[in-house]
């Protein structure tokens, strides 16, 4: 009895449930704020932080061939780079696998 109460406790858990978000518009009145964010989105990912990051993977690894820092913190430096850029592939990668149906 105790084994098929786990075998259908495990059946259920194995079933896909479908989460159901609000699709929900903007609240009247947050256009600047939509807005500064959209901005915020656009320096942080365009031009500006490209040449940043490109900067600082430069440095980091000039550092670490030089044996001027720690190879451990050299890699998380361009291992964030890598999410940062990368953070809507994730994410959608994440959405896509969470898909059901």
């Amino acid at each position: 009895m105790r084994m098929l109460f786990r075998l259908a406790m495990l059946a259920i858990m194995a079933l896909p449930v479908t989460a159901h978000a609000q699709q929900a518009t903007d609240p009247q009145g947050s256009g600047p704020i939509v807005a500064a964010l959209g901005w915020l989105q656009g320096t942080l990912l365009g031009n500006v932080a490209t040449a940043v990051a490109v900067m600082a993977v430069a440095a980091v690894g000039f550092m670490m061939l030089t044996g001027r820092m720690n190879w451990r913190f050299g890699a998380t430096v361009i291992i964030g780079c890598f999410v940062l850029f990368g953070a809507a592939s994730i994410v959608s990668g994440i959405q896509s696998a969470a898909a059901v149906g």
